[in-house]
């Protein structure tokens, strides 16, 4: 694909805020890290137009405490008609780390998996998405 140049004005703060978004996320250079930001952005708003979107949830918590993985399954349960498929890893420490691969509108994916985010015991949990129609 072709690539336009342009001249950009920004601020101090904003540009050295940009310049540390490039290094922490590996990019070699600040296009790199531009047009990764307008993508997300644009998918972002793609998201919230509720189009049909296919993604995965990536759940990271320690298993045998707070009795996560029964609430994770009771809501996996009410929204079986969003889950393509599921994966638990056992780690290292009583780690768990699970990995569902959802599809569906965009909010409905988003309420799903924030009720399984926000349980309390989860360490860490992300909802990945992208547009599937």
């Amino acid at each position: 694909m072709p690539v336009k140049r342009f001249g950009v004005s920004i601020e101090n703060e904003l540009l050295e805020a940009l310049d540390a978004f490039v290094i922490e996320n590996g990019f070699s250079n600040r296009s790199q890290g531009i047009r990764f930001l307008i993508e997300k952005n644009i998918v972002e708003r793609k998201w919230l137009c509720n189009r049909h979107v296919a993604g995965g949830i990536v759940l990271l918590y320690e298993s045998g405490k707070y009795d996560v993985s029964e609430n994770l399954l009771k809501i996996q349960q009410e929204n079986a008609s969003h889950i393509l498929s599921s994966q638990r890893f056992f780690l290292e420490n009583q780690m768990c780390l699970e990995i569902i691969a959802v599809e569906g509108a965009a909010q409905e994916l988003t309420r799903f998996s924030d009720k399984m985010i926000t349980l309390k015991g989860i360490k860490h949990g992300k909802l990945i998405m992208s547009q599937a129609d």
